[in-house]
């Protein structure tokens, strides 16, 4: 597959035109082996195109990705799923839609809520991980889409653990109400390429974001917006373009204009062989490591309830030379991608084994203190904006919460903006090691 991006940069870099042109670099590096990557970053110069007007190599590129994955049109961000998130969200604004989510969304969609003034009716899931994870209940989804027909239902697949929604169901029921289906695919891009795809827009929704940079060979910031009716592209453009940088990374579109490459040559290929090693890793543990339901690349071990300590553990396989992805005292999750290879596994493998004779072995009761949804006393906005101060948790009962301070990994709310902090929420709040909070003053 052709890369436009990629292609017109290399060239520009070649032919050492004097830049008399942002950015200020103009292609020096004080580090000699970072100068190739000074050369290739550049502005909307003539031939580049501009991300929100796109008419030439990032529209070719975005239609390349499109084709790809199915979609009716799909937009380049260089600001992460967050800019897709408010893009989304900007749109059903636009169209006077009321936002119904389930409850264990990523900030991003909280803050996107603050910027565009908009009040959430929450569906509480059955939690299954703590904040992070749950099942949809489709029978309290159906009861939010009869009350407010002609609205958006806005899930979060996979979630931070890698649990997958029913996303064909609720696309179902989405149009049986004449509501519009967003999904925060963040963790999914990859989705799409499985023996099966299990890529939103294929199951049914109408929006979703892909953070490419989490699952796929791109640089963190890159992410796609895809749609499935095209005639949403042009508003997404405006709505994204309200939030996003003026100057968007060149170098951020070009790794996502390489990942089409990847994609078109390798990725199926690659997703064949890390299936088989991911199978045979989780069998080679199967009798000391309880694993959470997920989709392949998200194993998710269960801590707890395999008889350790999820911090301690994830200390150990530091020690021994692996970073995870998150870790708690319950859970840690391992974040694999197609890009990992045979010998990735079998160095895991090792390293789990010396961490698992360094942890310590001892019976952990899994925490059990279920969400519950607060009792709400201002606008997600009011809150956020009103003047505040910040105060310890033990202090907290009673109090309005202002900003939302989870840690990012997770990044999911206890308490969302505007809600009254009660004892459940001081709970959830020390088990995931938050001391202090910020509240309305």
């Amino acid at each position: 597959m052709n890369t436009p991006i990629y292609d017109f940069l290399k060239k520009y870099s070649e032919e050492n035109a004097l830049r008399c042109h942002m950015p200020g670099h103009h292609g020096r590096c004080i580090e000699e082996e970072l100068l190739q990557m000074y050369r290739l970053d550049i502005t909307e110069i003539h031939g580049a195109d501009s991300l929100f007007e796109a008419d030439g190599i990032i529209l070719e590129s975005e239609n390349n990705t499109a084709s790809l994955y199915g979609s009716g049109a799909a937009l380049f961000s260089a600001g992460g799923s967050t800019s897709c998130i408010q893009a989304m969200l900007g749109a059903m604004k636009l169209e006077n839609r009321r936002i119904i989510a389930v409850r264990n969304v990523h900030r991003a969609f909280l803050n996107a809520c603050v910027l565009l003034g908009l009040d959430v009716e929450w569906i509480m899931p059955d939690y299954t991980d703590g904040i992070l994870s749950g099942v949809i209940d489709t029978a309290a989804v159906e009861a939010a889409l009869a009350e407010n027909p002609h609205s958006c239902l806005y899930v979060t697949s996979p979630d931070y653990t890698g649990r997958i929604a029913d996303i064909s169901a609720l696309s179902e029921l989405c149009r049986r109400y004449g509501a519009r289906l967003l999904v925060d695919n963040a963790h999914g891009a990859h989705l799409r390429f499985l023996p099966e795809s299990l890529h939103p827009i294929s199951l049914g929704a109408d929006m979703c974001c892909d953070s490419a940079h989490k699952m796929l060979p791109a640089l963190t910031g890159g992410a796609v917006l895809h749609v499935r009716d095209k005639k949403y592209k042009p508003i997404l453009k405006q709505t994204m373009s309200m939030f996003a940088s003026t100057s968007p990374s060149y170098l951020i579109m070009m790794s996502l204009d390489l990942c089409n490459r990847y994609i078109a040559g390798k990725i199926r290929g690659d997703i064949e062989d890390n299936l088989r090693y991911i199978r045979d890793f989780r069998q080679r543990f199967s009798d000391r490591l309880i694993f959470a339901e997920s989709e392949p690349f998200h194993i998710t071990i269960k801590a707890a309830e395999s008889g350790f300590d999820g911090e301690e553990f994830a200390e150990n396989l530091r020690k021994n030379g692996a970073e995870c992805e998150f870790s708690h005292r319950d859970t840690v999750i391992l974040l694999m991608s197609p890009m990992n290879t045979k010998a990735d596994y079998e160095r895991l493998g090792d390293i789990i084994e010396k961490s698992l004779e360094m942890t310590e072995k001892h019976h952990i009761q899994p925490l059990n203190v279920p969400p519950v949804l607060p009792v709400k006393a201002m606008s997600i906005r009011e809150a956020a904006l009103a003047e505040c101060e910040e105060i310890p948790v033990d202090q907290a009962v009673g109090r309005i919460c202002a900003s939302v301070k989870i840690p990012c990994p997770p990044a999911v709310p206890i308490a969302a903006s505007g809600e009254i902090i009660d004892e459940n929420c001081v709970k959830i709040f020390k088990s995931y090691g938050i001391s202090s909070v910020i509240v309305v003053k």
